[in-house]
C-alpha cells in the first residue's frame, strides 16, 4: 500500500503497479465470484473480472431482459449463468450489485446463503450504513467489504476495453476471515480499477449521495438549465445557448480538466475567459455552498436514503421515473442537444 500526499493530506492508496493483476488472480484462484444483479454495475464488473481470468458467475432471474443480456454477453446458462439462489449457493464471494431497493427485498434470501467464510461485496455503502432502514445486517462470520468504482458500469467497461482504469474506493466493514483486505483489493484490481483509495462505508455513501445530487447530476443539470434559460430569454438561439452551456463544456473544456487539471484548462483558454472565470468562480461557490451544506445534512441524517427507499420500492416506480425523465428529455435544451450531437462530424454520414 502506498502513501500519497494530497496537498498536505496523506491517503492510503493501492495501485496496479504494487498489486498487479497476477497477484489478484492468485488471491482469488479458489474463489467463485457470484455477481447478483446485471443492471447498472453488474455487466461491467462481471465482464471485466471474466476477461481478467477470475472465476465469475452471474445470478439473475430467468426470463428477464437482464438474463438475456447476460447470455448475449457470453455467460452460459448452467455453467456461468444461474438463477439467483443457485448462484448464491455456488458463490464464495457474493457481489451484491442490485439496486438499493432490490437489495432490501432480496436480503432474506441472500442472508441464508452467507455461510461461514464467504464474503459479501458491495459497490455502495447504502445497505450497511442505513441498516436501520434497510434491515441489511450480515452474519458475523463473513467478510463484508466494498469496491465502489467512481463512475457507471458502462464507463468501467469502456475504460477497461481501452486499457485504462476507473478509480475506485474500497472499504472493509467486517473482517471475519483475516483475509478481507487481500480479497477486497484483489477484487478491486480484477474489476478494472485504475487505483484504489481507502474509505469506510459511511463516508462512501455520504459522498456518493452528495455527489449524485450535487455536481455530478443534480447541480449540473440545474446550472445548465439556469444558464440556458437566461441566454434564451435574452434572444440567443437554441443552438447558441446549448453550445455555450453544454457542448463546449463537455466536448472541449472538461477533457482538458481531466487531462491536467482546472488550472491547465484555464491556461489553455483566452485571457478574457481566464479573467472572467477568476472573477466569478468564488461568487458561484459562495452562492451554492449553503445548498451543498443542506444537501450533505439531508444525506447524513438519513432523509435522502429514506426518500430513495420509499420511492424506489413502489411497484409503479419505473413508470413515474420515466415521466420525470421525459420532462428532461423533452425540454428545449436537451432537444437542442439531440440536434447538436447529430451534427457532430463523427455522426454525419460520409458520402462516397
Amino acid at each position: 500500500m502506498a502513501k500519497l500526499n494530497f496537498g498536505g493530506t496523506e491517503e492510503n492508496v493501492v495501485t496496479r503497479e504494487e498489486f498487479p493483476l497476477s497477484k489478484a488472480q492468485d488471491v482469488l484462484k479458489n474463489e467463485v465470484v457470484a455477481v447478483i444483479g446485471y443492471g447498472v454495475q453488474g455487466p461491467g464488473q462481471a465482464l471485466n473480472q471474466k476477461d481478467n481470468g477470475i472465476n465469475v458467475i452471474v445470478g439473475q432471474r430467468k426470463g428477464t431482459k437482464t438474463w438475456d443480456k447476460a447470455v448475449n454477453d457470453g455467460f452460459v446458462p448452467g455453467e456461468t449463468l444461474f438463477e439467483i439462489e443457485e448462484a448464491l449457493n455456488r458463490g464464495t464471494v457474493i457481489c451484491y450489485l442490485l439496486s438499493d431497493a432490490a437489495q432490501i427485498e432480496l436480503w432474506p434470501t441472500v442472508k441464508k446463503h452467507l455461510t461461514k467464510g464467504k464474503a459479501l461485496y458491495f459497490s455502495h455503502g447504502f445497505g450497511i450504513t442505513f441498516k436501520e432502514q434497510t434491515g441489511i445486517i450480515p452474519p458475523p462470520d463473513v467478510d463484508v467489504f466494498l469496491v465502489a468504482p467512481k463512475g457507471s458500469g458502462t464507463s468501467l467497461r469502456r475504460m477497461f476495453l481501452q486499457g485504462r482504469g476507473l478509480n475506485s474506493s474500497y472499504a472493509i466493514f467486517q473482517d471475519a476471515t483475516g483475509r478481507a483486505k487481500e480479497r477486497v483489493i484483489a477484487l478491486g484490481i480484477a474489476v478494472g480499477s485504475g487505483y484504489l483509495f481507502e474509505t469506510d462505508f459511511r463516508k462512501e455513501v455520504y459522498s456518493d449521495l452528495t455527489g449524485e445530487r450535487g455536481t455530478l447530476m443534480g447541480c449540473i443539470q440545474g446550472v445548465f438549465a439556469a444558464q440556458y434559460d437566461v441566454l434564451r430569454s435574452k434572444g440567443h438561439s437554441p443552438s447558441e445557448a446549448f453550445n455555450e452551456t453544454v457542448e463546449e463544456l463537455t466536448q472541449s473544456l472538461m477533457p482538458l480538466v481531466a487531462e491536467n487539471g482546472m488550472d491547465w484548462m484555464y491556461a489553455n483558454c483566452s485571457t478574457t475567459a481566464q479573467r472572467g472565470a477568476l472573477d466569478w468562480w468564488k461568487r458561484f461557490r459562495d452562492a451554492t455552498k449553503p445548498v451543498f451544506e443542506e444537501l450533505y445534512n439531508s444525506v447524513a441524517t438519513g432523509k435522502e436514503s429514506q426518500k430513495s427507499i420509499d420511492s424506489n420500492s413502489k411497484p409503479d416506480y419505473r413508470e413515474k421515473l420515466n415521466i420525470e425523465l421525459k420532462e428532461l428529455r423533452d425540454s428545449e435544451m436537451w432537444q437542442a442537444g439531440k440536434t447538436v450531437r447529430s451534427l457532430r462530424p463523427e455522426n454525419q454520414a460520409v458520402e462516397a
